[in-house]
């Protein structure tokens, strides 16, 4: 019986035990997951206040920007205003120192009045005064004394001013026809302006192919004489690629030439027959490009009533050059200088241009005319009906005859403009390699000179020295005399620099 209460009491304590350590666990879970949630609870929380407080900041970030806007806004608003009243007050200011300024002048030129009219008042009471003295002479004096005695003061007043009124009157004569002068030729000469032209003695023909060059010359050089013979020119057939070069003093031959073997080449026949028969086709091309030219120049002049022939003449100006400036180019520029003078002297211009515009005439006429080119174009035009104005003008233009009218001057002036203005005429080749190696040479003459170098168009000559001779000093002295020389020997357009260059060169090679 006390084994089986002993028994319930241990079961009973048992219960108890596994009872209690049941609810231990479970209160262990329930604890653990209660600190669990609230750790949760408040990362949530602690979350959730960071995203109030972003949007707070936000919020905030974006009220101060819009205050700042705004007090930028008011700011500027305020500055514009500021600079409105400050344009305003420089405004007023200035307007007051120009009333200042007015108001000084006047003050000044009423100050200036007074003292005219206080002036104006003692030579009126030393005029009365005279005028009394005067008519108490003239009371005691009769009328023969007074007539004398006048005559003697108005001719003892006036003889001095008489002499400076005609040394006035004679002075400025001479300075306004001077002055005249020179404005009528600085006017003629800045209204017509002309392209300079390039001296030429020779024109290029271009080939297809560089075989065209053995059909131009022909079997045994046939087709190349024939052509020859009927343009009175050379062909020149070198190593040059795809060109011919054809050559003659005569322009309007080598114009003719120049047409007629171009049309050879494009047509590809080339032999005597073709040849000649091409040459005349030229020839009447060249003719009607004379003619025109001659037309164009008058019409361009407005000149009427002029013989044929000479018109056929002008044009052929057209294809001849003298010291490079084109011929036909420079009557016409003679033309107008020769109307534009003629205007302001008083002169006709018509006649005035008629003769400039015929001057060179007799530069388009054959050699079978003997003489100058201005006593055989004067001969020319005379016999097809020109004025004896015009004839005079054109034989007289370069002074070996006499000018016997002021046209003849006029014509003798504006060919001179026309020649020597800058640019008209360009230097020729031949003569610019000439100046650029004598001044070398000069150059060179020099001792303690190794070399020296035209450059720029021999706008500037380069001399290397001797270092060893030649010392700085030396060099400097050099320059000087070297300049001094060339002033003295050369002719030069513009100026010419200088420059001595004197160096020494130490090379070493490692091996």
């Amino acid at each position: 019986m006390m084994d089986v209460a002993s028994s319930s009491v241990l079961a009973l304590i048992a219960g108890f035990g596994i009872a209690y350590g049941v609810s231990w666990l479970v209160t262990r879970h329930a604890r653990a997951r209660a600190r669990e949630d609230a750790v949760s609870i408040i990362e949530l929380s602690k979350r959730e206040a960071d995203v109030v407080g972003k949007e707070a900041r936000s919020k905030l970030h974006l009220e101060l920007e819009e205050k700042r806007s705004e007090i930028s806004r008011e700011a500027k608003r305020m500055e514009m205003e500021i600079d409105v009243k400050l344009a305003e007050i420089r405004s007023h200011e200035e307007s007051l120192a120009a009333l200042d300024h007015e108001l000084r002048l006047r003050e000044k030129n009423i100050e200036t009045e007074l003292d005219e009219i206080k002036e104006s008042k003692l030579s009126l009471l030393e005029t009365s005064a005279n005028v009394r003295r005067t008519m108490a002479n003239l009371a005691s004096m009769d009328i023969e004394e007074l007539k004398r005695e006048l005559r003697e003061q108005v001719k003892f007043e006036c003889n001095d001013e008489l002499l400076r009124m005609r040394k006035d009157i004679v002075d400025r004569s001479e300075i306004d026809i001077n002055r005249e002068a020179n404005r009528s030729l600085l006017a003629a000469m800045q209204r017509i302006a002309s392209k300079p032209s390039s001296e030429i003695s020779a024109s290029i023909v271009q080939l297809p192919n560089d075989d065209m060059k053995g059909r131009i010359i022909g079997r045994e050089g046939r087709n190349i004489k024939c052509f020859e013979t009927a343009t009175g020119t050379t062909l020149l057939i070198d190593e040059s690629p795809q060109m011919v070069l054809i050559s003659s003093f005569d322009p309007v031959r080598r114009e003719i030439a120049k047409s007629a073997l171009e049309n050879l080449v494009q047509d590809g026949r080339i032999h005597p027959a073709t040849i000649e028969t091409f040459v005349s086709e030229a020839r009447a091309d060249v003719d009607q490009i004379v003619e025109k030219a001659g037309d164009t120049a008058v019409n361009q002049l407005k000149i009427s009533r002029l013989h044929p022939e000479v018109i056929t003449l002008l044009g052929k100006l057209k294809f001849r050059t003298s010291y490079s400036q084109n011929v036909l180019e420079h009557s016409v520029e003679v033309g107008m200088l020769c109307s534009i003078i003629a205007s302001e002297l008083g002169l006709d211009p018509n006649i005035a241009k008629r003769a400039g515009l015929l001057h060179d005439i007799g530069k388009a006429i054959d050699g079978e005319y003997e003489g100058s080119h201005a006593s055989v174009g004067a001969d020319f035009v005379k016999a097809r009906g020109e004025d004896d104005v015009v004839v005079n003008a054109v034989a007289a233009h370069h002074e070996e005859v006499a000018p016997a009218t002021l046209y003849a001057g006029v014509v003798i002036l504006a060919d001179t403009i026309s020649a020597v203005r800058p640019g008209a005429r360009a230097e020729s080749i031949t003569a610019y390699i000439d100046r650029l190696k004598t001044l070398e040479t000069l150059a060179k003459s020099f001792p303690g000179v190794s070399s020296a170098y035209a450059i720029q168009a021999g706008r500037e000559v380069r001399v290397v020295v001797d270092p060893k001779s030649i010392t700085d000093e030396k060099a400097y002295a050099l320059s000087r005399d070297m300049r001094e020389r060339i002033e003295d020997e050369l002719d030069y357009p513009s100026t010419i620099r200088i420059t001595v260059i004197r160096e020494q060169r130490y090379v070493e090679t490692a091996k």
